[in-house]
């Protein structure tokens, strides 16, 4: 039978090694993977990589802010979208702010499919969210679609997504706990965090959200999850020192999952120059010990996954002017970046890309049971990136796809080019193809 696409590589990701391959495509789907070149099967189209290029499943980011509607000025689903098929991503999965309404309930799920209908370049499909008062809502999000809960333990920056309590917080677990669901926290503890000292000093913002804040939150959500039994995940850990309390409550049988992002990996808070705001983010990056720590907890499974957790905003919320790390927004949009700014990182360790994959692909995907991505292999979808792990460039902020042109990355040379990106067999570079998914259809 033709095929729709071949696409053959000396090197492929394939069952977690590379190989050389020939992926073969049809309606969207992989539909066989083979080792021999010579007698290949007929296809409509025949790409041959180059020698220096590498191909890849594209890659599955589950922490994204897409922010439309409401705040579409500091991004939304055409932009966003494009910026993730431009870094080899081909599955997004939206938070459920800072958009307004926030998906707290089906309507507001409801608003936030009709404004990404036809306008997605990669496949999205979004979380729903949990706030004082909605815990009857959550059954019925769930059964709409999204793919669990995100909340909040202490302010999110935003009015309309307020963070839940501890007596809220156990609610919204045994809610979720009933029907099966997942709830990703945003764990810091307010009763840990004070006022950010005015200024250019990124020391006092640093010193104003310390390593406490997280491990006193997680401390109380593993808690709450083993009486739960609640399935939880940690988002964007940045603070290492919380991993032996991961460790141990997986040991006595809590279930918990954590990741961490790009900018943890990449950057130290002491490389950090005075009144740099675009390094803003919440938690913070913290310096180069507790850095190394989180690569060590990657290596050792401490930590499951990579995502960006891509926060833009508009270029005045950065306070840019005046540096002012107590005025300006904590987000750093990176969702077109996540696999070069990765990769810089760990091949400098001695990591291989077959583990970076994993992080930024295989493991995500499992996280929201995306049984269709983050793999090459028969009968997923043929979400595929062409990857030229040995090629380099500087990056320009004023060329990358997100909508507002500011960046952490902007001017670092990093390693690694995204070529080429397929959704379901067919180039991003075509239009709005992507689909709106949903956890029931996974």
């Amino acid at each position: 039978m033709t095929f729709d696409l071949l696409v053959r590589a000396q090197r492929a990701l394939v069952d977690g090694a590379l190989r050389p391959a020939t992926v073969a495509v049809r309606d969207g789907r992989i539909a066989a993977i083979g080792t021999e070149k010579g007698n290949s099967p007929a296809a409509r189209e025949v790409v041959e990589l180059a020698a220096d290029e590498v191909l890849l499943p594209g890659l599955v980011d589950t922490h994204v802010h897409v922010n439309e509607p409401g705040r579409t000025e500091w991004e939304g689903f055409a932009s966003a979208t494009r910026a993730a098929a431009a870094g080899g991503v081909t599955t997004i999965i939206d938070m459920p702010l800072n958009s307004i309404p926030p998906t707290c309930d089906v309507s507001a799920l409801e608003i936030k499919r009709k404004t990404a209908a036809g306008r997605v370049q990669v496949d999205t499909g979004f979380w729903g969210g949990a706030i004082p008062g909605n815990a009857g809502e959550l059954r019925a999000l769930h059964e709409a679609g999204v793919f669990g809960f995100k909340c909040f333990l202490l302010p999110s920056g935003v009015d309309e997504f307020p963070p839940l309590d501890e007596a809220g917080l156990e609610l919204a677990m045994r809610e979720i706990a009933s029907f099966g669901g997942l709830l990703i926290v945003h764990a810091e503890d307010g009763h840990e965090v004070t006022d950010v000292p005015p200024g250019r000093d990124y020391q006092g913002f640093l010193a104003s959200r310390p390593p406490a804040a997280e491990q006193r939150a997680i401390g109380t959500l593993l808690e709450a999850a083993g009486r739960t039994g609640a399935r939880v995940h940690v988002l964007h850990l940045s603070s290492a020192a919380a991993l032996p309390a991961l460790t141990a409550a997986r040991r006595r049988g809590v279930r918990v999952t954590a990741e961490t992002c790009p900018h943890y990996l990449s950057f130290a808070a002491d490389a950090i120059p005075d009144g740099a705001t675009q390094f803003k983010c919440c938690p913070p990056i913290r310096d180069a010990a507790n850095r190394d720590a989180l690569w060590q907890g990657l290596r050792a499974g401490e930590i499951d996954c990579v995502v960006s957790d891509h926060s833009p905003c508009t270029a005045d919320l950065k306070h840019l002017d005046t540096g002012d790390f107590a005025t300006a927004w904590g987000g750093i949009a990176s969702l077109q970046l996540g696999l070069p700014a990765v990769w810089t990182a760990a091949r400098a360790r001695g990591i291989p890309l077959t583990d970076v994959v994993a992080w930024m692909a295989t493991r995500p995907a499992a996280l929201a049971g995306l049984t269709r991505k983050g793999a090459l292999a028969p009968g997923r979808d043929a979400d595929l990136c062409v990857f030229a792990p040995d090629d380099s460039f500087v990056v320009d902020a004023a060329a990358l796809a997100h909508r507002n042109p500011v960046s952490a990355y902007h001017g670092q040379r990093l390693t690694g080019v995204v070529r080429r990106t397929w959704l379901r067999g067919a180039p991003t570079t075509g239009g709005p193809s992507g689909r709106l998914l949903s956890r029931t259809e996974s």
